[in-house]
């Protein structure tokens, strides 16, 4: 705990230095300036304001007025005097900076990562505005290029969400090139907006929502959540702004048993591989022709077919793989074979 002095405590020798200097006209010498920043970086420490100490300088100086001395001279110590005091604040003061941001950037580590003790983890939120004892949801965001904390765009998103949210207790930072907000659970208002502020600044970035969970170990899950959540955009190709991990469960319980779906994957679509092109184009049709709701109509538009044509290829992926894609009783299993290719990113990566 920092111990409060009073502001007389750092103008240690200030009244000797001005009697003496401002008589003889003199500079301040090395020692003397040494000892000014020394008293102004223990100020610093102690917590006092810039302002309250420089009052000080200024009533000390005018109660010890040397009557001999010219004004100029009187002056021009003050001026030695204050300015070596400020070198020795300012560079305490960026100290305790690094140190702060430097303990924000560990205690942020420990809490997405879900390291530590959580009742330390617990004491240490407080500092930083966050309860533990409430549920909490972490939103990422993801731009072209990455990020931190000094750059135009993660401020920009912070300054508009504290000004709307001034009152509400959360946390922005950034993570390994994303920007992150942590926010109570079931403040949903306050995710949405970090949402749409970040899809703004970033000019079309993506946003990932994870699930609201309870404690430090939650908010790590939570984060885990949306990082998957970006991770499946980009394998199956989602172009949504806003990416809900609770909308997207099935792909993680896909990708989970991993041996399990190279082996559906291969046993399902390795034949496509016989297509005359490769695996690829038969592949695409399937997936424009699931993501329109297996209208055929619909897909031939998206892949600027006609329909014959589209029908074509279709009967081509039956003679291939024997699993007809009109029929919605083997259609199950071919499209969990494609949601699966795109996971593994196949035929690009060999299974």
């Amino acid at each position: 705990m920092t111990v409060q002095h009073p502001p007389a405590a750092f103008l240690d020798g200030f009244v000797q230095v001005l009697a003496d200097a401002a008589t003889t006209g003199r500079r301040l010498t090395r020692e003397e300036r040494a000892t000014r920043r020394e008293l102004g970086a223990r100020a610093a420490a102690s917590g006092l304001g810039w302002r309250v100490l420089v009052r000080e300088h200024l009533a000390a100086s005018r109660g010890a007025w040397p009557a001999a001395a010219s004004p100029d001279h009187v002056l021009s110590v003050v001026e030695q005097a204050l300015d070596a005091f400020a070198e020795g604040y300012e560079s305490a003061q960026r100290l305790v900076i690094r140190q702060e941001e430097a303990a924000r950037r560990e205690f942020i580590d420990d809490l997405l990562h879900g390291r530590g003790d959580s009742g330390h983890l617990a004491a240490r939120a407080e500092r930083f505005g966050l309860r533990l004892s409430r549920d909490h949801a972490v939103a990422v965001a993801e731009g072209p290029v990455p990020y931190d904390e000094t750059d135009s765009v993660p401020r920009q998103v912070q300054d508009a969400l504290f000004t709307h949210f001034e009152s509400r207790r959360l946390l922005l930072t950034t993570k390994d090139g994303r920007m992150v907000c942590i926010a109570p659970g079931d403040q949903g208002d306050v995710l949405t907006r970090f949402a749409k502020q970040a899809h703004a600044a970033t000019e079309g970035g993506q946003v990932a929502l994870g699930r609201p969970r309870s404690g430090a170990v939650g908010i790590g899950h939570s984060y885990q959540e949306a990082l998957n959540a970006l991770d499946v955009a980009h394998r199956m190709g989602f172009d949504d702004p806003l990416l809900r991990a609770a909308d997207l469960l099935v792909f993680p319980v896909l990708a989970r048993d991993r041996p399990a779906l190279v082996d559906l994957v291969r046993e399902t679509l390795s034949p496509l591989e016989q297509a005359r092109g490769g695996a690829q184009p038969l592949l695409d049709t399937l997936n424009k022709y699931f993501d329109a709701g297996c209208v055929a109509a619909e897909t031939a538009r998206r892949l600027s077919l006609s329909v014959r044509a589209l029908t074509y290829r279709l009967e081509r992926v039956h003679t291939l793989t024997g699993v007809d894609p009109t029929e919605p009783e083997q259609r199950y299993m071919l499209q969990t074979a494609v949601i699966g290719a795109r996971l593994l990113d196949w035929p690009s990566r060999a299974l």
